[in-house]
């Protein structure tokens, strides 16, 4: 279900402590999983700065992360790998992450509360919010976590691919990451269903 931001209170009538925030990381990249977070707030316990992910540092991301981890009543991280992405397509790989992350919630939620205009199925009520993670804590905490946990998956990748600079770019389509795959080609963590990739495996 869409709705109109400003308009009224998606939390209306439902106990916050059985609302959870629900963002992803990692839908554009060429290589690595995507990620999803789950996040139920603690009111008793505010975290302040919560925001976009993408409108923070790195390191003021970390921090947030931490508090997080620390004072919400219930938050699951989780992921969709990239055979899982390249056999689903990367819409229904991003839906099955969340999926996965509210049904590992410590506290079942009521109602999620789910950035972006793609509701996945979940076991409780749904409800989507375009550009919610600027807009609302929960999902905020849940960008925050899912970024932070994707970035540090991708610190490995570049362990074992120092090749491809995944450091830098985080696996995102610039022109250096462009650049280093077409040096080296692709390796096992390039998502084969995008079309960079597609069209060098092609060549």
């Amino acid at each position: 279900m869409r709705m109109q931001p400003d308009l009224f209170d998606p939390t209306d009538g439902i106990d916050a402590f059985a609302t959870a925030g629900v963002d992803e990381a990692g839908r554009g990249p060429l290589a690595g999983a995507v990620y999803a977070a789950a996040v139920i707030l603690d009111p008793s316990r505010p975290i302040e700065g919560l925001a976009d992910s993408k409108a923070l540092s790195a390191a003021r991301r970390e921090e947030l992360a931490q508090a997080i981890y620390e004072r919400a009543l219930a938050w699951c991280i989780a992921h969709a790998s990239v055979r899982e992405i390249d056999d689903l397509n990367i819409l229904r790989a991003t839906l099955l992450a969340m999926q996965r992350a509210v049904a590992g919630l410590a506290v079942a939620p009521q109602l999620a509360l789910v950035d972006g205009n793609q509701p996945p199925r979940l076991q409780c009520a749904v409800k989507t919010i375009v550009k919610g993670d600027a807009k609302v804590p929960a999902i905020s905490a849940a960008s925050i976590l899912a970024k932070t946990a994707r970035d540090a998956d991708l610190m490995r990748l570049h362990a074992l691919y120092p090749q491809y600079a995944f450091d830098k770019h985080k696996g995102y389509g610039t022109a250096q990451h462009l650049s280093l795959l077409r040096e080296h080609g692709p390796c096992p963590e390039h998502r084969r269903s995008f079309a960079p990739v597609k069209a060098l495996l092609q060549a």
